[in-house]
């Protein structure tokens, strides 16, 4: 009976505690004289051992269900433990002059039931260590990807913080860009002045060149007049010989000539002569003052057509540094464009894998809570 005991309460106390507490009580109640193995040289209580092996069927009846969940086996074996009422464990306990011969077949039937109990609590044990595994595996995994989606969350934040950056970096390239581009428009607006400019200075230098015609033509007249107004005074002069030398010879005297002579080269010849004389220098200053005032201009002309060109060749420079800074400023900005869209796209693949593993990390909650609840 002790053997049978200690059996029973190793198999039912893994089970469930408190069958274990109605089967020890059950058999406590025989008495530390009663032998359920004694079959075979003959029991003295027969009756009472075939009833506790009802009771043992009844009892580990559920545990041979494999289909069945553990909680719903324990809940039966609790209610199959039940059943030992106050009066079975009256009956078990009676006196002891009840006993009877017990033969081979309940020794048997009992060690078959036994190794039926120890199959089925091992197959129990088997599926309560595969249970274990798999919590154990699926907590591993919810550890796993509870990292990973910590993971996800500083690349995430990795990722928010450069794409801040870039932002930053793009709003700071664009505003250098229009910076730039205002300085453009300024040297280009300048660049327009310097060559209105310059066309105001090749004009002048035309103007300059007709002066200089004008000038040279004037000094060709200047010497016309002079050699026509020496011919014309040597032509008068000729004229008023040949009348004086006539006049002579019509008088035969040649001191009346000679008075005339006189007379007439003061009154005839020299006012006309002084006019032209006049009109000649006059036209001759003007033309030189002409002149003199033209190359003054020409000189002016000529110094600020140097500068004129000195400061093209400088905003050409500044131009070209400008173009070129633009084309720089260009290939960045694309470059910033390129470098943000891609960042943007590396935002959006790790949003979609952190919703990705969001739901799995909940399917698997919502499993184990469901294995939780069977258990």
């Amino acid at each position: 009976m002790r053997l049978s005991s200690c059996l029973l309460l190793h198999h039912t106390g893994r089970l469930c505690p408190l069958l274990a507490n109605h089967v020890a009580a059950a058999l406590q109640s025989l008495g530390p004289s009663s032998k359920v193995l004694k079959g075979v040289s003959g029991s003295e209580r027969p009756e009472q051992h075939q009833y506790l092996i009802n009771n043992s069927y009844m009892f580990f009846y559920y545990v041979q269900v494999e289909e069945r969940p553990e909680r719903d086996f324990l809940d039966k074996g609790s209610r199959t433990a039940s059943t030992l009422s106050a009066a079975t464990l009256a009956s078990l306990g009676g006196p002891s002059s009840r006993r009877g011969s017990c033969d081979t077949s309940f020794s048997v039937e009992t060690e078959a039931s036994i190794r039926d109990i120890k199959d089925s609590l091992a197959e129990s044990e088997e599926k309560y260590r595969r249970a274990m595994v798999s919590n154990a595996q699926l907590h591993n995994e919810k550890s796993y990807l509870m990292y990973q989606v910590d993971t996800l969350k500083e690349e995430l934040a990795d990722m928010e913080e450069r794409l801040w950056e870039k932002h930053r970096e793009h709003g700071d390239k664009t505003k250098e860009l229009d910076r730039e581009r205002h300085a453009h428009g300024i040297l280009q607006f300048k660049f327009k002045n310097v060559e209105q400019t310059l066309r105001q200075s090749e004009e002048l230098l035309n103007e300059v060149a007709q002066l200089r015609l004008a000038r040279d033509g004037s000094a060709r007249e200047i010497t016309d007049l002079q050699e026509t107004l020496e011919w014309k005074e040597k032509k008068i002069a000729v004229r008023r010989l040949k009348s004086q030398l006539d006049q002579r010879q019509k008088n035969g005297s040649e001191i009346p000539v000679a008075e005339g002579d006189d007379d007439l080269l003061e009154n005839g010849l020299d006012p006309h002569i002084l006019d032209l004389q006049r009109d000649a220098n006059r036209q001759i200053s003007d033309l030189k003052f002409k002149l003199v005032k033209s190359e003054q201009e020409v000189t002016a002309q000529e110094q600020n057509i140097i500068r004129l060109e000195g400061q093209v060749s400088r905003y050409k420079t500044a131009s070209e540094s400008a173009e070129k800074v633009e084309d720089e400023l260009k290939v960045e900005k694309r470059k910033l464009q390129r470098e943000l869209r891609a960042a943007l796209d590396r935002v959006e693949e790790v949003e979609v894998s952190n919703s990705h593993l969001s739901k799995r990390l909940e399917k698997i909650k919502a499993n184990r809570n469901a294995m939780l609840a069977q258990h």
